[in-house]
């Protein structure tokens, strides 16, 4: 696959992004500290004490004229590398109901442009075959037995991402169900394909 990706590319002059060796030139600011002003309520509770909690946050801009910016908070969250996935990672994804975009962004890794296969990293269409399981949207009652069932199915060593707002807290949503602890944590909405890329390889083991 990573071969004809590759072929596809140089027959069409599509260059292969040099991340993560070379970044982004701009990565993706997160808001840091208030600027003075306290009256900003953030609509889904992102904000509180003047710190930001990337789990909740759905980044919807509203508090740009609020706060300073940085780009040097790392969008994701690996609580347990996999080191046994270093020369291969394979994924299978359940969507519980999202709008769309993170099925976008991460279907985007595999694209020409990023080439998540050159860092082993596949996408596999049963759990049986599945070294990670990705979770996005928010987990509900009707989904409990599906989520359960698929995880069973996957053989060991294995470990479950969320990713995306929704997956991860909720996005604002009070009653936020959560049936499968997480190994890692991709935060954003959606998140791009830059941090997708760098938690995963991160979640392998490997150095981004």
């Amino acid at each position: 696959m990573s071969n004809q990706w590759f072929i596809k590319g140089v027959k069409k002059e599509i260059l292969t992004e040099r991340f993560p060796q070379f970044p982004p030139e701009k990565p993706p600011l997160r808001p840091s500290l208030l600027k003075g002003s306290t009256n900003f309520k953030c609509p889904v509770g992102a904000l509180n004490e003047n710190k930001w909690n990337p789990e909740k946050c759905i980044f919807c801009d509203k508090c740009s004229m609020e706060m300073h910016f940085t780009g040097d908070q790392k969008l994701f969250k690996i609580n347990r590398k996999m080191n046994v996935f270093k020369r291969s990672l394979y994924i299978y994804i359940i969507d519980s109901g999202t709008c769309g975009a993170c099925n976008a962004e991460l279907l985007n890794i595999f694209s020409p442009q990023y080439d998540a296969n050159r860092y082993g990293i596949f996408l596999t269409n049963t759990p049986r075959n599945a070294d990670v399981l990705v979770l996005m949207g928010v987990e509900s009652e009707g989904m409990k037995s599906v989520l359960e069932e698929t995880y069973e199915s996957m053989p060991e060593p294995k470990c479950i991402v969320k990713m995306g707002t929704c997956a991860i807290s909720g996005a604002g949503i009070d009653s936020k169900i959560s049936f499968l602890e997480s190994d890692a944590l991709i935060f954003g909405c959606p998140p791009s394909p830059y941090t997708i890329l760098e938690a995963l390889i991160e979640l392998k083991g490997d150095k981004p």
